[in-house]
This record gives structure tokens, C-alpha cells and sequence, in this order.
């Protein structure tokens, strides 16, 4: 019993010394199990690549450019008095007397801002400010302000706003043609009124186009991004590590009304181009090419002779229009706007959207195949190479629908309860009174889409053919729809 006791007692310890020996061994840094080898043999390095992502995103630092963002991006709160129109009955009138034909309404809405001048200019969607009679502005440290609008796009859905209040914080302007996909991005607002919000993303893609529901705005060429957005996040800033503005958060792709993966911004060198405008003339200096394009797919490309899917193919040329004068002609396919390439329609827009009538551009296409280079001087919408003021770019006059054009202001909008509106103030024989338009009617949709701006008006009535739908109403509330053949 003894010798048993006395070799039981050295087995125990034997292993115990063992054991703790394995355990030392292990563990330290010099040991790479067999598993692990044959691992770093056959699997591309495991531990390297694992060591270099760690080291990767402990290198990344968001502080910073958190710091920089959060005291210039603004909480606005909007507030208006709506009408509602009720439907004219004049048998209730005959019967019952005269009837109440409008109600009213305070609709309150909110969004973000960012301010661009220590002097109180900010930037924000139009949407945000849009038909609004009270606009207060809340900085990051709580002061309040009460803003004014500067003016606005809704082409672009970018409008400016200003406080009257002087060494403000404000953010830089960045380059957004330098963006690349992938790189990592800040988005800054107040989503569901959570003050000085700040989500992390990448750039997931550019140039995004047919966003925005029925196609409401002409100009889609959106950054997006997988950083969290939610409503009350637009207008708010999309900044890049730098701590530098590279877009204007304005929607999200969303089958609920909030985030789910998908959120788009407006590039700041659209913004910067838009603001520039409406401080300098009162309104957008808009320039066009003259032509009518499309997007090309391997279907087309195979059924017109393509032999590239790079690029624009131009489809038709307006009269008078830039694109004419230059020697564009249908068939041709645009591959680049000065240096710049552009594969798709909304990449070709962001690119005329810097430019201003009057300026002259290289444009780089395919003719049967073949490379040629054309010099061509931008116009505006009546044709000319003018810079327009701002009560004329409201209005346009279209001869060959016998009519005068005025856009409505938001402030006059919010007395009718609606967000766009065209009115037409003249009219003269032509296919407009001929269907039986009458002077006052005010354009809210054409073909069941939202017309927010004139420039898409006179857009649709050039290129239109066939049956046409016009929605809207009369200023003493009857709501009215015309079809008719252009």
C-alpha cells in the first residue's frame, strides 16, 4: 500500500508538471499550432491578414473629423400654414347657401442643415424649407435663430438658407469627383429630432440615378452610402476622414420610411455650384447640351451596331440647341465632358450641372466607331448664352403651345396646400386653349410625375410626342386634368 500511495503521488505530479509545462508552452508568442501552419501554408496567411485588419481599422480615426462636422451641421424645424381645397359643389350652395371651401392647417416638419460661412449661410434640402412660413434654426450649442430662404433648386432638391449671426463654425468644401468607392464616410444630421447625430459608412456606388420617387427631380447623380440615414438626416452633411463636405445627405432607398441599408447624397460640387449661383444671380444658371440621350445596355449596343457599352448614346438634337451648332449628331456616343469620363445619363448631368450657359466645353464621342473630339458653347433654356436673372428664369414662354409660363414661389404654393405648381399667366391660340386650358391653371403633374420645375416643363413639351396628361387646378380650388395629342 505504501509503494502504491508513493507511486500514485509522483504520477499525479508528473502530470501536473506536465501539464502546466503544455500550458506555459502554448501559450506563448512563438507557438503556432500545427493546425495554424498548415493554415498559413494553404490559406493565404490567416495570421498576416488578420494582424493587417486589426492594425487597419485601429488606424482609422473618426474622431476627428466628428469633431470638425458635428458643431457646423444645424437641427432646422419648419412650420406653415396649410389650406385644404374641398371639392366646389354649387347644388350644396343652391340648397344650403355658400360653403366653406378651405380649411386650414399648422404642418411642422423638420430636417438638418450645414452650415458654408462663418456669416450664417447654410445649405439644406429644398425639401426641408420647401412651402415653410417659419424656419428656426438650432446650432450644436443650443442657440436658436430664425432663418431666411436664400433661394433654392428643386431640380437638384438644394436650397440656401441664412441667420443673421456672425463667426459661426463652418465646413470646408471637399472635392466629390475625387470620392472613391469604398472609402470611408461620415453622415451628420438630426434623424427623429436626435440632435448632432453621427453614423460611419463607406461609399458603396456613384452616380446614382432614378432614386427619388417617379423620377420627381431631373438631376439624379447621388453618392451612395451604407452610413445609417433616416428622416430628418437630410440636409445634412456627408463628410469624408478629412473632416470636408463631400455631399448633402438627402434620401434613403427604403421600403418602411427608415434606413435599411441604403442612403444617397447630393455631390458638393453640385452644391457648390448650385449655392454659388443663387448668391451671385438670385437662381440657378442652368446649361444644356440640346440633345436627347440614353443609357446603353448590351441589348442596344447589339441591336444598333455598338461595339462598346462605355457611354451616352444621343438619340435626337433640339433646334438652336448647343448640341446642333457643334455638329453632334444621333447616333454619336459621349464618352467624356472635358477630361472627365461619363458612362451613364446621370453621369453626363453631374457633369453640364457645373457649367453655366456661355461656357465652352470639350466633348469626347464615337462616331461609327471612330474618335473625334467636338468644341461646344453651353446654352440656357430660351437657346441663348445669356446668364438669366431670377424673374426671368421663373418664367418662360413657349410659342408653340400658345402660352406663358411662371413658376410659383413656395410661399405661394403653401396658400393652396401643395408643394410644386406651374401656373400658366397667358395664353393664346394654341394646343393649350385648345383643350380648354384656361389662363390661372396651375401644372402639377404631366403623365402622373411631379413638375417642380419649369425646366422640366419646357423639357417634356420639346420631346413629347403623342398623348399627354396635364394635372392641376384653379386658383378658387377646382381641380382639373386635360388630355390631349402634341
Amino acid at each position: 500500500m505504501r509503494k502504491f500511495v508513493q507511486f500514485f503521488f509522483v504520477a499525479c505530479l508528473g502530470s501536473f508538471i506536465s501539464l502546466y509545462s503544455a500550458y506555459l508552452f502554448f501559450n506563448s508568442n512563438n507557438y503556432v499550432p500545427d493546425y495554424l501552419k498548415y493554415s498559413l501554408n494553404k490559406s493565404s496567411n490567416i495570421l498576416p491578414v488578420l494582424k493587417n485588419v486589426s492594425s487597419s481599422i485601429s488606424g482609422i480615426d473618426f474622431t476627428s473629423p466628428a469633431e470638425k462636422s458635428l458643431p457646423s451641421v444645424v437641427h432646422i424645424k419648419t412650420s406653415s400654414e396649410q389650406i385644404n381645397n374641398l371639392t366646389y359643389d354649387p347644388f350644396a350652395e343652391w340648397f344650403f347657401g355658400q360653403q366653406k371651401r378651405q380649411q386650414g392647417y399648422i404642418q411642422q416638419g423638420s430636417g438638418s442643415g450645414v452650415i458654408i460661412s462663418d456669416n450664417g449661410y447654410i445649405v439644406t434640402n429644398n425639401h426641408v424649407i420647401s412651402g415653410a412660413d417659419k424656419i428656426e434654426v438650432t446650432l450644436n450649442d443650443k442657440r436658436s435663430y430664425t432663418a431666411r430662404i436664400i433661394g433654392f433648386d428643386a431640380s437638384t432638391d438644394i436650397a440656401l438658407i441664412k441667420i443673421e449671426q456672425n463667426g459661426l463654425p463652418f465646413l470646408l468644401y471637399g472635392n466629390s469627383d475625387l470620392v472613391k468607392i469604398g472609402e470611408w464616410v461620415l453622415a451628420v444630421g438630426n434623424p427623429f429630432n436626435l440632435n448632432s447625430t453621427v453614423t460611419a459608412g463607406i461609399i458603396s456606388a456613384k452616380g446614382r440615378n432614378n432614386i427619388l420617387d417617379n423620377n420627381k427631380r431631373p438631376i439624379e447623380s447621388f453618392i451612395q452610402t451604407d452610413a445609417a440615414v433616416n428622416p430628418g438626416n437630410s440636409g445634412g452633411a456627408l463628410v469624408n476622414t478629412n473632416g470636408e463636405l463631400i455631399g448633402i445627405n438627402t434620401a434613403i432607398a427604403s421600403n418602411n420610411g427608415t434606413y435599411q441599408g441604403y442612403s444617397f447624397a447630393v455631390p458638393v460640387n453640385i452644391v457648390k455650384k448650385v449655392i454659388s449661383d443663387i448668391i451671385e444671380f438670385g437662381s440657378v444658371q442652368r446649361a444644356f447640351i440640346g440633345i436627347s440621350i440614353k443609357d446603353i445596355d448590351s441589348k442596344f449596343a447589339s441591336e444598333n451596331n455598338i461595339s462598346q457599352l462605355n457611354g451616352i448614346y444621343v438619340n435626337g438634337i433640339n433646334n438652336g440647341g448647343s448640341a446642333e451648332d457643334a455638329g453632334i449628331k444621333v447616333g454619336d456616343i459621349i464618352t467624356k465632358i472635358q477630361d472627365v469620363k461619363v458612362g451613364s445619363v446621370s453621369e453626363l448631368q453631374e457633369q453640364i450641372s457645373l457649367y453655366r450657359p456661355g461656357h465652352k466645353i470639350i466633348i469626347a464621342l464615337l462616331r461609327n466607331n471612330r474618335p473625334i473630339e467636338l468644341t461646344l458653347t453651353l446654352k440656357n433654356l430660351n437657346n441663348t448664352t445669356s446668364l438669366i436673372k431670377e424673374t426671368e428664369s421663373l418664367t418662360l414662354n413657349m410659342a408653340s403651345m400658345g402660352a406663358e409660363f411662371t413658376q410659383m414661389k413656395p410661399e405661394d404654393l403653401a396658400k393652396f396646400g401643395c408643394e410644386n405648381g406651374i401656373m400658366i399667366t397667358k395664353l393664346s391660340s394654341g394646343k393649350l386653349s385648345s383643350a380648354g386650358i384656361k389662363e390661372g391653371f396651375i401644372i402639377t403633374s404631366i403623365d402622373k410625375k411631379k413638375i417642380l420645375a419649369i425646366e422640366e416643363l419646357k423639357r417634356i413639351f420639346d420631346d413629347k410626342k403623342g398623348l399627354i396628361l396635364i394635372e392641376g387646378f384653379y386658383s378658387y380650388g377646382l381641380k382639373a386634368s386635360y388630355s390631349f395629342n402634341l
